[in-house]
C-alpha cells in the first residue's frame, strides 16, 4: 500500500512501497511507480544563445563533411582520380619592329627587336704575376652598329686581350680584330669578317635623355648568363664618376638599370627602342664594383663617343684629339706645405716644339684653372682638357714661384694614336704622377723613372746642386 508520497522541505523524495499482492510469497517484479519530476527551470538567455551556437556549429560542420565529399565527387575521374582544372590562354604574340623614334616600345618589344643585335664578348690574354706570366680570360657585352660586322664596346672589355671572340644571339662565334680603343672614353670599336646581313641598333640622341625615362640593357651578366634584359629609369644626368684607376668618367648617365660584370660594353636602350648609352660595370672610385651596389648603374652617352667611333671607323684613330705636349701630376700635400703650392696640376715636363712651351709653360708650374674650369688634379684637368678640339685656344691660369700668371694656349692635334697618352694611363702606386697629358710622352719627360723633384726648376737651384 502506497503511504503519502512526495518531496520534503529539503527537496528529497520519498515514497513508501507494499506489494499489492495478499500473498506474502509472491516475488512477482513490480514495477515501481515513477516519481514526478521537480519543476522545471526556465532557461536563460545566455543558455539560449550557447545552445543556439552548439546546433549552428554541428550543422556547419556537418555542411563542411558534406561539402567536401560533393567536392570530393566533382572533381572524381572514372577511376577515382582527382582532377586539376588549369586556365588555357593563348601565348602572347609579340610584334618585332625597328625603332623609329616616334613610337615608345614595351621592354618585351625591345627584346624581341634588338638582342639579335646585341653581342656576348670573350677575351683571353697574358698577365705578369711576378716572375712569371699566367693566362687570364675575360667577358662582355657590347652590340651592332653596321650590317658588315662592326660592333662598340668597352675599352676595358678587351684591354690587354690577345683573341677577342664575339657570340651572336643565334650562337655563332666569331673572331673578332680590335679596330680602335680610347681608354679615357673608356669605348672600343670592334670588326667581324666573313659575315654579312647582321641587324644593326638604332642610335638615339643622349641629350635628350630625362630623369624617370624607362630604359633596359641587354648583356652578358656575370659572363655567363647571356642575352640578358634588365630594366629600370634614368635616375640622373652629368654625373662626374672618378673610377678605380684614377680616371675621370664625365657627364655619365645613372640608371637604376642592373648592370653586372659581364654586362660592360652592352647597349642602354631608351624608351623607344633606340641606343642612347653603353654600360659600364667599371671599378669604381670607392673600390668595389659597380655592379655590387644595389640599384646603382652607369652608362656612357652615346654622344660623347659617337665621334670617336666613327673616326676608328673611317681612319682608324681619333681626329680632331687636343694635345698640349706636358706630362703633369698632382700637387701633393707635402708640395703644399713645404713649396706653398696651391692644388692644381704640376707640370712635371714640357715637350719642345709643343704648343704648351709656346704658350709659356715650364717645369713646376701648377695649372689652376684651364677656361672656366678650376684645375684640382691631374685626372681632372685631363678631363677638363678633353672637353676641346685640336686647334680651339683656351686660357691658363698658372702658379709660378709666388706668381699667378695666365697665358692663352692654342691645343696641336695629337697624332695617330688609339689613346690619349700611350700606354702610360693613370697613375699608379708607388708614383703616383705616373700619366700624361697627350703623346707617347713618358712621365717626368725621360725613360719614366725619374722622380720629379719641384726645385729643379727653381732660379736657385744652382746653388743647391740641382
Amino acid at each position: 500500500m502506497n503511504d503519502q508520497n512526495g518531496f520534503d522541505n529539503n527537496g528529497v523524495y520519498h515514497y513508501n512501497y507494499t506489494s499489492p499482492s495478499s500473498d506474502p510469497w509472491d516475488r512477482t517484479p513490480q514495477t515501481p511507480p515513477t516519481p514526478p519530476q521537480p519543476p522545471k527551470k526556465k532557461k536563460s538567455g545566455a543558455g539560449k544563445v550557447v545552445a543556439l551556437v552548439l546546433c549552428c556549429a554541428l550543422v556547419g560542420g556537418g555542411a563542411g563533411v558534406g561539402g567536401a565529399a560533393a567536392y570530393s565527387a566533382l572533381t572524381a575521374g572514372p577511376q577515382g582520380e582527382t582532377t586539376i582544372y588549369r586556365n588555357e590562354v593563348d601565348p602572347t604574340a609579340v610584334k618585332v619592329k625597328q625603332a623609329d623614334g616616334l613610337t615608345p616600345m614595351s621592354l618585351s618589344e625591345i627584346y624581341a627587336a634588338y638582342a639579335d643585335s646585341s653581342v656576348c664578348i670573350s677575351v683571353t690574354g697574358m698577365a705578369t704575376n711576378g716572375w712569371y706570366q699566367q693566362p687570364t680570360a675575360g667577358a662582355g657585352s657590347g652590340f651592332i652598329i653596321s650590317e658588315d660586322g662592326y660592333i662598340i664596346t668597352n675599352y676595358h672589355v678587351i684591354d690587354g686581350a690577345n683573341t677577342i671572340k664575339v657570340t651572336l644571339n643565334n650562337g655563332e662565334t666569331y673572331d673578332a680584330k680590335l679596330v680602335g680603343g680610347e681608354e679615357l672614353n673608356d669605348v672600343a670599336v670592334l670588326k667581324i669578317d666573313g659575315v654579312s646581313g647582321l641587324k644593326p641598333v638604332v642610335l638615339g640622341d643622349s641629350d635628350d635623355l630625362v630623369v624617370g625615362e624607362q630604359v633596359c640593357t641587354i648583356g652578358n651578366a656575370l659572363g655567363t648568363l647571356s642575352f640578358s634584359q634588365t630594366s629600370g629609369f634614368v635616375s640622373s644626368t652629368g654625373r662626374e664618376i672618378t673610377m678605380s684607376d684614377g680616371t675621370v668618367m664625365n657627364n655619365m648617365i645613372q640608371t637604376n638599370c642592373t648592370i653586372n660584370s659581364g654586362n660592360s660594353g652592352g647597349p642602354l636602350f631608351d624608351s623607344y627602342g633606340r641606343v642612347v648609352g653603353i654600360t659600364s660595370a667599371k671599378l669604381s672610385n670607392n673600390g668595389s664594383s659597380q655592379a655590387a651596389i644595389e640599384g646603382i648603374g652607369f652608362a656612357i652617352p652615346i654622344n660623347d663617343v659617337i665621334g670617336i667611333v666613327t673616326d676608328f671607323m673611317q681612319y682608324g684613330y681619333v681626329t680632331g684629339r687636343p694635345y698640349m705636349g706636358i706630362t703633369v701630376g698632382d700637387v701633393t700635400e707635402s708640395d703644399q706645405q713645404r713649396f706653398g703650392f696651391p692644388q692644381g696640376a704640376v707640370v712635371t715636363s714640357v715637350e719642345e716644339g709643343s704648343c704648351a712651351e709656346k704658350a709659356g709653360l715650364k717645369q713646376g708650374d701648377v695649372i689652376t684653372k684651364m677656361g672656366d674650369a678650376d684645375i684640382t688634379g691631374m685626372n681632372q684637368m685631363i678631363a677638363v682638357k678633353n672637353r676641346y678640339k685640336a686647334g680651339q685656344t683656351v686660357s691658363l691660369e698658372v702658379y709660378r714661384f709666388g706668381q699667378e700668371l695666365t697665358m692663352e694656349l692654342t691645343f696641336d692635334e695629337q697624332e695617330n694614336s688609339t689613346q690619349e697618352g700611350g700606354n702610360q694611363g693613370q697613375p699608379q702606386d708607388p708614383a703616383p704622377r705616373q700619366t700624361s697629358s697627350g703623346g707617347n710622352d713618358n712621365p717626368y719627360g725621360g725613360n719614366g723613372n725619374d722622380y720629379y723633384d719641384p726645385f729643379s726648376s727653381f732660379p736657385w737651384s744652382y746653388f743647391f746642386g740641382r
